[in-house]
């Protein structure tokens, strides 16, 4: 990088709009959107996709809700001419979808891309051309009225040739791009705007699209909104026009971009599923739209099924979607602070069914994009209590005593130190299990048997204590009580019980008691043990025995 002062680089200028609106306004309804997936996204993949798979691809895009579906460049390669018309021919493009191609201002291309659409009952021709300084000044060496006759002479040349197209039924669009018109002056972009619209003469019926590409990002959001709004504010067929949008992503800031020219007066967004394209990716349209539901805007793109979408955009791009992606990566809905953990615990508890949703460090609810509740929270060595307890309840049915958290937290957080990696849920299981229902030393509960006598309870119980049988038996006002007394007489350590709770688990014939104690010894410090059975009052002696099994251990580790 280049010492203070950096010389190298300039700031972008800003737009002179002193009485610029967009910051006052929010927004209220969806754009028309449209799917680039297949032209801009395919074009940046390193191994393109294959007929079949852009088939699949299409037929995915159309299930999401998708009306405008750029589907290619079929000027430009045999390929894509052939999928264009493989798409007409077998009738694959509902009677609500338009089918998008994109075309240089030549000609022969033109002639070449109407070939590809006879047939089609809905199609917008995206003609295009560069239009910044750099552009004008290294690649055509051309001055501005050259520039504007290149689009001109595009636009009369798709009017002319369109003709049978729409004589034999099709409805047909057409859509301008200034290429690079972020870069390009302003004043000049909508000179040129203005001379295509003059040569189209669209209608309120069918409108014209003037789509304005940040083709390179260069500038901060709030720059490209007022670059929109000047448009907006200027073109004299706005009524009959519709200003699209096509942000790209190389100063990371293409979602915001693309939300202030909303604001700005945008009608319309191009983008991709999870923002694949050119260098650092085009607009991420998932994001965008999901970004709208969660304002209570409905996007008119349906994500109930995130999970699906993603694989079938993995498999056929070879692309991955990053770990942290908004709404569809992987660890998305997850946190591994404890404090976060136990936050989303909390709030999501509190959640009322019809009640706007307010679960903290969780904007949209999982199941309204197809994820499940399930692991919404993962654990590794800096998860807290309320994470494990979420997990094992909302996995496993185990709804821990709040007082118990913190114990079992301690455990689960060091296990994951020393695995030094995150544990699975099955992994939590495992150690609760371990540590609390399967512990068999020093003491095993061979047999318990209760006989009730006006208001007493006696035991009978049979205990292995460090590999010698005992014979018990204890009175009380029930069975713990009894069990309890009966323990008095052997040599175990001495206790109080603390605290006790238990709950079925599952349902029907089949569901279980799982009993909860804390007990506390002497000289020890209050430890729980969990019980499970068929009979509620045999967890709750297995729950006692585990406590004790667990205080013998503390004190032979010293912990």
């Amino acid at each position: 990088m280049q010492s203070a002062p950096v010389s190298k680089y300039r700031q972008f200028p800003p737009v002179h709009l002193p009485h610029r609106q967009w910051p006052n306004r929010t927004l209220t309804h969806a754009p028309a959107w449209c799917s680039v997936d297949l032209r801009d996204g395919n074009q940046a993949l390193a191994q393109p996709m294959n007929v079949e798979e852009k088939l699949e691809y299409f037929e995915m895009l159309v299930g999401i809700g998708f009306k405008e579906i750029e589907v290619g460049f079929p000027s430009a390669s045999q390929i894509e001419f052939d999928f264009c018309r493989r798409l007409i021919d077998e009738n694959r493009i509902p009677a609500d979808v338009a089918i998008q191609i994109l075309c240089q201002c030549r000609e022969e291309l033109i002639i070449r891309s109407f070939d590809a659409l006879k047939g089609a009952k809905n199609a917008i021709f995206h003609l295009y051309n560069s239009t910044s300084p750099a552009q004008r000044q290294h690649v055509f060496n051309a001055s501005r009225s050259a520039i504007i006759k290149i689009a001109t002479q595009g636009t009369q040349w798709v009017k002319n040739h369109s003709q049978a197209l729409t004589a034999a039924g099709t409805h047909l669009r057409l859509e301008y791009s200034p290429e690079s018109f972020t870069s390009t002056e302003l004043e000049f972009s909508w000179e040129i705007c203005e001379a295509v619209t003059d040569i189209w003469q669209p209608s309120t019926d069918n409108k014209i699209i003037l789509n304005l590409p940040a083709t390179v990002e260069y500038a901060t959001p709030n720059v490209h909104a007022d670059q929109i709004e000047w448009m907006c504010d200027r073109l004299t067929r706005r009524d009959k026009s519709l200003v699209s949008l096509h942000t790209h992503n190389d100063r990371g800031t293409g979602i915001a971009a693309t939300e202030l020219a909303l604001l700005a007066g945008a009608d319309r967004v191009e983008g991709t599923l999870f923002g694949n394209g050119e260098r650092t990716g085009n607009l991420d349209v998932v994001t965008v739209a999901l970004n709208l539901y969660t304002h209570g805007i409905h996007p008119n793109l349906d994500f109930s099924h995130i999970n699906e979408i993603r694989e079938v955009y993995e498999r056929t791009t070879r692309l991955e979607v990053p770990a942290r992606q908004p709404y569809a990566g992987e660890l998305t809905f997850t946190a591994f602070s404890g404090s976060h953990q136990d936050a989303i615990k909390k709030s999501w508890s509190a959640q009322k069914p019809h009640e706007p949703w307010d679960v903290l460090y969780i904007p949209i609810d999982p199941a309204d994009i197809g994820r499940s509740y399930k692991a919404i929270i993962r654990i590794n060595a800096q998860s807290g209590k309320g994470g494990v307890a979420y997990v094992l309840e909302n996995e496993f049915g185990y709804a821990l005593p709040k007082l118990m958290h913190k114990e079992i937290g301690k455990i689960i957080n060091d296990v994951a130190d020393t695995k030094g990696t995150e544990l699975s849920p099955d992994d939590i299981l495992a150690v609760f299990r371990r540590e609390y229902l399967e512990r068999c030393a020093p003491i095993v509960l061979q047999h318990f048997k209760t006989t009730e006598h006006d208001s007493a309870v006696t035991c009978r119980a049979t205990l292995t204590i460090d590999g010698a049988s005992h014979e018990l038996t204890g009175e009380g006002n029930g069975p713990i009580d009894a069990f309890t007394r009966a323990l008095f007489d052997t040599s175990l350590p001495k206790f109080e019980i603390l605290s006790y709770s238990e709950h079925s688990l599952g349902k029907g014939s089949e569901a279980r008691a799982v009993s909860y104690i804390q007990i506390k010894t002497e000289r020890g410090r209050p430890l729980f043990g969990a019980g499970i059975d068929t009979n509620i009052e045999l967890a709750s002696i297995k729950a006692i025995v585990s406590a004790l099994n667990r205080c013998a251990l503390q004190t032979a580790t010293g912990t």
